[in-house]
C-alpha cells in the first residue's frame, strides 16, 4: 500500500521533510550528477507533476503519506495505448450470472490456508524488494503458486506460472489460466514489504501490507481451479493472477509488467488490486459495520460498479465507498497503461491499518474472517469475468 497513516514522532529525527508545492510541474530534465551516483529517481506525484529525488527522499514522502509513481524506467507507460485507443471503454455485466456455480466454490475457501501461508510469508525478516530476503520470499511464493497449479491439475491443461524478473532482484510473479480468447482479466496484489525507517535494516513482516492481499488472492486462485471448466480452458477469457514486486518503491513491478503488456498489445479487460485485506479493529472501535472498502478515485467506474454488485452477491458484509489518492497501489499502473482497473481495501480508508510499514505489521492484528470476505469477492469476480462476454 502506498500510504501509511502512522507518523511516529521519531520521523522528524530520521529525515527532513520533502516539500512538494501543489500543482508545481518540474521538468523532465535529469540533474547533473556524477557518473557513479545512481541514487536518483524520477517520480510522478500527479499527472504532469514530476521531480528527481533520492531514495531516502522516497521514504520521507511515504512517511508523509504522499503517493507517487517511480517513472525512472517507465516514462512512456500508457503512451502507446493512449495514441491507439485511449483508456479502454469496456462494457461490464450489470448483474452476476453464475451464482449457482460460484456458491459451492465459496464454501471451499479456507482461512486455515491463508493463515498457514501468511505465517510463512511474514517469517522473512523483510520482503524489501532490494534485499536478499525479498528475493527469497518471492522464490518461496513462486513455488506456492506452482504447487497450487500442479495440485489442481492445471499445468496439464496449459496453465502456467512464471517469474517476471526485475533488475533489483525480487521478481514479480504471473500465473496464467488460458481461456478461449486472449481477452484477459487480472487479479493482483503486491508481495513486497517495507519498513520506512531504514528499509534495508529493520524488520518488515508486512502481514497486512500486503501479505494479506497476497494470500487472499492465492486462496482464491486455489478454489477457482476447482472448476473443471476453468482448468480446461472453457472460460471465454484468460485469467491471470499477479503478485507484484517493488510496489513500495513506487509501483515499480506493476509498471514494468503493464508496460510490457502495452507494448505486446495485450488485451486486458479488467484488473482488480487487493492491497490490505485483513485489518478491521479501527472500524469496530469506531462503532462502524465491518465492510469492504471500494475505492472510487482513479479507477474505472464501470468495473467498480460491477465489483459493488459482486460484493452484494457473494460477500456477507456490505461495501463502503472510499478514496485513497493518486498512485496508491498497483491498479494505478494498469490504469496508466490504458486498462480498466479497480481497487478494494479492508475498510473505509480512514480506518485502515496504521501499523503498516513498521515492525508491528503482524498477523496477530488481522482478522482472517475479514480476509475470507475479500477472497469471496476475488473468487466471485474472477469467475464472473472469466465467463463474461466482452464485445
Amino acid at each position: 500500500m502506498k500510504t501509511s497513516t502512522l507518523l511516529p514522532l521519531c520521523a522528524a529525527a530520521l529525515a527532513t521533510a520533502v516539500h512538494v508545492p501543489n500543482g508545481q510541474q518540474i521538468p523532465l530534465e535529469r540533474p547533473q550528477v556524477g557518473v557513479a551516483d545512481r541514487d536518483e529517481y524520477l517520480i510522478e506525484l500527479a499527472p504532469g507533476n514530476t521531480r528527481w529525488i533520492t531514495e531516502d527522499d522516497k521514504w520521507v514522502l511515504r512517511r508523509e503519506g504522499i503517493n507517487f509513481f517511480d517513472i525512472t524506467d517507465t516514462p512512456e507507460l500508457g503512451l502507446l495505448n493512449r495514441d491507439k485507443i485511449g483508456t479502454q471503454s469496456v462494457k461490464f455485466p450489470t448483474k452476476t450470472a453464475h451464482k449457482k456455480t460460484i456458491a459451492p466454490l465459496l464454501k471451499e475457501l479456507d482461512k486455515g490456508n491463508m493463515r498457514k501461508h501468511l505465517e510463512k510469508f511474514t517469517s522473512f525478516h523483510t520482503r524489501y524488494y532490494k534485499s536478499q530476503y525479498g528475493a527469497e520470499s518471492s522464490a518461496w511464493l513462486l513455488s506456492q503458486v506452482n504447487d497450487t497449479l500442479a495440485k489442481a491439475g492445471a499445468l496439464d491443461h496449459g496453465s502456467s506460472v512464471q517469474a517476471f524478473p526485475h533488475p533489483w532482484g525480487q521478481s514479480s510473479i504471473i500465473a496464467t489460466i488460458p481461456g478461449r480468447s486472449n481477452k484477459t482479466v487480472v487479479i493482483g496484489a503486491h508481495q513486497d514489504s517495507i519498513n520506512l525507517f531504514l528499509p534495508s535494516l529493520l524488520a518488515a513482516p508486512g502481514a497486512d501490507d500486503d501479505g494479506s492481499g497476497t494470500v487472499t488472492i492465492l486462496e482464491a486462485l486455489r478454489v477457482l481451479l476447482k472448476s473443471k471448466d476453468v482448468i480446461k480452458g472453457k472460460a471465454a477469457n484468460t485469467v491471470e493472477f499477479h503478485w507484484y514486486s517493488a510496489e513500495e518503491g513506487g509501483l515499480l513491478g506493476s509498471q514494468a509488467i503493464f508496460q510490457s503488456y502495452e507494448k505486446a498489445e495485450r488485451d486486458v479487460k479488467a484488473m482488480l488490486q487487493q492491497d490490505m485485506t485483513g485489518y478491521v479493529q479501527k472500524t469496530i472501535d469506531a462503532g462502524e459495520p465491518e465492510s469492504v472498502g471500494v475505492i472510487t478515485d482513479y479507477v474505472d467506474p464501470g468495473l467498480t460498479e460491477f465489483i459493488k454488485t459482486v460484493i452484494t452477491e457473494y460477500c456477507t458484509i456490505p461495501y463502503i465507498l472510499t478514496k485513497c489518492g493518486y498512485a496508491c497501489s498497483d491498479h494505478a499502473s494498469a490504469s496508466k497503461a490504458g486498462y480498466p482497473s479497480a481497487f478494494v481495501i479492508e475498510s473505509d480508508f480512514k480506518y485502515s491499518d496504521s501499523k503498516i510499514h513498521t515492525t508491528e505489521d503482524k498477523i496477530e492484528y488481522l482478522s482472517f474472517d475479514h480476509m475470507l470476505q475479500h477472497a469471496r469477492l476475488t473468487l466471485g469476480l474472477a469467475y464472473e469475468l472469466a465467463f463474461a462476454k466482452f464485445d
